[in-house]
């Protein structure tokens, strides 16, 4: 069951990879920012929709939630206008290896002290080196 799941991840990288480049190319048409608003404007749109037929949520109780949780949505934005502004000058590849890079440093770090209600999770060798490999990776793709 596991291995769904672990595909469903698989297939949001190549996701990923792909709104990357769709998204550096729109950027020189209507402007980075832009691209980035389009993204939000049309996300909000379609999960507008999703929500109205399939959500089961409590989405009037937002404002009861914690306030540090609502971050999500600015984290979002930085996330997606930083592909959109990187992948025009350093490549598609080069940028979602950087972009794994960070994931996986910030993901360590969460676990390690069990931030943001996660299992706590100790970095260790393994880790790091995994880290280390990722950016020998980075320095040998550009």
């Amino acid at each position: 069951m596991r291995i769904i799941f672990y595909f469903l991840a698989l297939l949001a990288g190549a996701a990923l990879s792909f709104e990357g480049g769709i998204y550096a190319e729109l950027g020189k048409t209507i402007g980075k920012l832009e691209t980035s608003f389009y993204n939000f404007f049309m996300g909000s749109i379609i999960m507008g929709l999703i929500w109205l037929f399939f959500g089961k949520g409590r989405l009037t109780y937002t404002l009861e939630a914690p306030k540090w949780s609502l971050l999500g949505g600015a984290l979002g934005v930085v996330y997606l206008t930083s592909i959109v502004v990187s992948v025009p000058f350093v490549g598609v590849g080069i940028t979602m290896v950087a972009v794994i890079i960070g994931q996986l440093a910030m993901s360590m770090i969460i676990e390690h002290f069990g931030w943001l209600g996660s299992k706590k999770n100790r970095i260790n060798k393994e880790k790091v080196f995994a880290v280390i490999s990722m950016i020998i990776a980075l320095i040998l793709i550009n």
